[in-house]
């Protein structure tokens, strides 16, 4: 079980704050349909990929042979990313808020993904009779749904909780922080005991109630709740990193592969640009012009792929789930992967995003456009200043004749629905402000601070 190692509490308490406190709202949820293909379609994509690369790999003897599910396991481990330095750098250059929004929420979502994939994988390699494909769906659709269903379902109760309890007062501002510390973690034991991944519904919850249910703290309540989440965001990070370098230090790692570590490095790499560089051209199907992914915004997502705490956690899982001398390959491959990939791309960034030309790479904002509505999807388009955000028309495109173009439109249509949906009814009904206060305060954010994250 993945809660047995400390490990695995400080990387759930990163997520959290992560999803919740790292980033202003408005990005997030204005690129949300691509964050959701990055990290769900092409973090599958990309374990999967990686996972039959090191399998051939090992069949044509490059490199240390594994079987073809432990491979799938160590593809899905290690598609975790968590670009912490070049968020970093990121944000200390400058660079586009859409670009950062992308990179920061595909290395949140697609932690979730990848240990859903993992625990399917784990539980196909111990139970040998499920190991046809539609057992493995059922059993993914049951860790990542049931467990994302436990986090949303949590979050929209604290919401309501909030709003009509009446916690707001003088003398009871200090049980209304620790309610909404304490909510996190009730999601996560609701998760873990239902058999579900307690990880994957926290991150869930952290979405929700920032969305909804921080809105409903008062005021000296939310400065609280930030500030400490925020230091125990800084403190569960350093902690890993620790962590990594004691273990660094004190396991028995297996250096005798190192065919497998450099070839696992290769086919990392090639998952990666399948990963990006294909789900941005699904993303651009669908985006009229004005929004698609630029080729040098691709290549910048590509480079960020570092791995990070996630994959160590479950590198350190499967130490434990693996016979001796294949966990302990894995294990070793994972840890050298890290620290790789943090020194060599986090160090070499801030020259990439110069090679790149996207550093300051912003839009000015245009008030003239600000007052468009955004309900009216199908006729009007409307920019919300450097957040990016367009909702764009689709008059005229029943004429195309491309089905695989128009079904995918027809599901850009849809998520431009939920938002208006979430503004008009959600947000009025799980917090106390209604959609009309949020946007202008958010417009008041954006003709004051160029990108406050």
């Amino acid at each position: 079980m993945l809660p047995e190692y400390p490990i695995m509490f400080f990387s759930l308490t990163v997520e959290f704050t992560q999803s919740g406190f790292s980033l202003s709202p408005k990005p997030f949820f204005s690129n949300f349909g691509a964050i959701v293909t990055f990290a769900i379609f092409g973090t599958f994509l990309a374990s999967i990929v990686t996972g039959v690369l090191v399998y051939l790999g090992g069949l044509i003897y490059v490199m240390y042979r594994l079987p073809l599910v432990e491979c799938l396991m160590f593809g899905a481990l290690i598609s975790a990313t968590d670009p912490v330095t070049v968020l970093s750098i990121f944000q200390e250059l400058g660079t586009d808020v859409n670009l950062y929004a992308l990179v920061f929420g595909e290395s949140v979502l697609n932690d979730a993904m990848a240990i859903s994939l993992y625990r399917t994988m784990s539980l196909v390699r111990s139970d040998p009779s499920g190991q046809n494909f539609l057992m493995v769906v059922v059993r993914f659709l049951e860790t990542f749904v049931g467990s994302m269903s436990a986090g949303v379902g949590v979050g929209f109760i604290s919401a309501l909780l909030f709003k009509y309890a009446g916690l707001d007062v003088d003398n009871l501002q200090n049980l209304e922080s620790c309610l909404f510390v304490l909510f996190p973690y009730f999601s996560y034991m609701l998760a873990e005991g239902l058999g579900l991944s307690g990880i994957v519904s926290i991150l869930f919850t952290g979405i929700v109630m920032k969305h909804y249910t921080y809105s409903n703290l008062s005021e000296s309540s939310q400065r609280f709740v930030s500030a400490f989440f925020h230091l125990i965001s800084s403190l569960a990070e350093t902690f890993v990193f620790i962590y990594m370098g004691f273990d660094i230090a004190m396991e028995q790692h297996s250096w005798s592969h190192v065919g497998f570590i450099f070839f696992s490095i290769i086919f990392i790499g090639i998952a990666r640009a399948a990963n990006v560089f294909s789900c941005a051209y699904l993303i651009n199907m669908v985006r009229p012009s004005y929004r698609k992914i630029p080729p040098k915004h691709q290549k910048a997502l590509w480079y960020s792929g570092l791995r990070g705490a996630m994959a160590f956690a479950l590198a350190l899982q499967s130490f434990h789930d693996l016979p001796e001398g294949h966990g302990q390959t894995i294990f070793t491959a994972t840890t050298a992967i890290i620290v790789l990939t943090v020194l060599l791309i986090g160090g070499s960034t801030g020259t990439m995003l110069e090679a790149l030309e996207v550093v300051g790479d912003t839009h000015d904002i245009d008030s003239s456009l600000g007052s468009v509505p955004i309900g009216s999807v199908s006729t009007s388009t409307n920019f919300e200043g450097n957040n990016g955000y367009i909702a764009p028309s689709y008059d005229g495109e029943s004429s195309s004749g491309n089905k695989i173009k128009m079904k995918l439109k027809e599901f850009h249509r849809s998520a431009a629905s939920f938002t208006a949906l979430d503004r008009n009814y959600l947000t009025p009904f799980f917090t106390i402000q209604n959609g009309d206060e949020d946007d202008d305060d958010e417009a008041e954010l954006l003709n004051t601070s160029r990108g406050s994250f």
